[in-house]
């Protein structure tokens, strides 16, 4: 059976998600993107269809909304669309200590970065498998894979869980031509730490620490054309990441603190 050629990449305004719009497009995809944000996911799809000639088709959705998953399915539906590729990319942080913040605030965030990510995947994946053909791509984090520091409380064990779930997932439809990648970037240069407020404290790191987000995007496209379950951006992070496998798990969380007290306000 031939697949259809059309990805939808969530939180695709700016930063990684548009970096995977890009990438998707230049290789002979169609795409439907969202997010909150209509301008920009438009001025989005004026260039990628400029310059690839793809269809980009736009819906604007708050993820944030516990409706919002199903109703940009039946919009997708609707619109005649089957989806092939899934990327999981819309996130955030809600950054300081974790009573610092409502707890309608951080239903909000789960509902974004658990719940969402499930429920899209759970809709689309069936008519993948029928078809023998699907790619999801879950935009996770090396904080998923690293002991995490103070502030910032859900943000690491969100990024854990997906990785896990994505894991699990690829086994179970691997054999159906359906391949699941959990890809887990550093520092990437994007808006995430203008929105969450922490800009300032980010510049104190080493610059040699960062990724653009053109380069995490094609290392994820790559990786799940290519099968990998867990796909981890980069030497430097690669590096750390097999480091607090094999140091004693004391000496990883004093690490965690410190570097969390250069950067981290809680």
């Amino acid at each position: 059976m031939v697949h259809p050629r059309i990805a939808l990449i969530t939180g695709a305004s700016s930063g990684i998600g548009e970096a995977f719009a890009d990438v998707f497009a230049s290789e002979g995809w169609d795409l439907v993107i969202t997010a909150r944000r209509h301008d920009r996911l438009r001025a989005v799809a004026e260039r990628l269809e400029s310059r690839y000639g793809r269809r980009v088709h736009v819906i604007v959705s708050d993820l944030s909304r516990p409706g919002a998953p199903a109703t940009l399915c039946d919009e997708i539906e609707a619109r005649g669309l089957q989806i092939a590729a899934l990327v999981n990319n819309a996130g955030y942080g809600v950054s300081g200590a974790y009573l610092a913040s409502t707890w309608e605030r951080h239903l909000a965030f789960l509902q974004v970065m658990v719940v969402t990510v499930t429920e899209l995947t759970h809709r689309l994946l069936p008519a993948m498998i029928d078809r023998g053909y699907g790619r999801i791509v879950n935009v996770a984090s090396l904080a998923g894979l690293v002991p995490a520091p103070a502030g910032h409380t859900l943000y690491g064990a969100s990024k854990a869980f997906m990785i896990k779930f994505s894991e699990a997932l690829s086994h179970e439809v691997r054999k159906h031509g359906v391949y699941v990648t959990a890809l887990c970037p550093g520092f990437t240069w994007s808006e995430f730490h203008d929105v969450t407020g922490t800009r300032d404290q980010m510049n104190k790191l080493p610059r040699w620490i960062w990724m653009d987000a053109k380069t995490v995007a094609r290392q994820g496209y790559d990786a799940v054309m290519a099968g990998q379950t867990i796909f981890i951006n980069g030497r430097v992070n690669r590096a750390i990441a097999a480091l607090v496998r094999h140091l004693p798990q004391g000496v990883v969380e004093a690490m965690g603190r410190r570097v969390g007290r250069a950067y981290r306000k809680v």
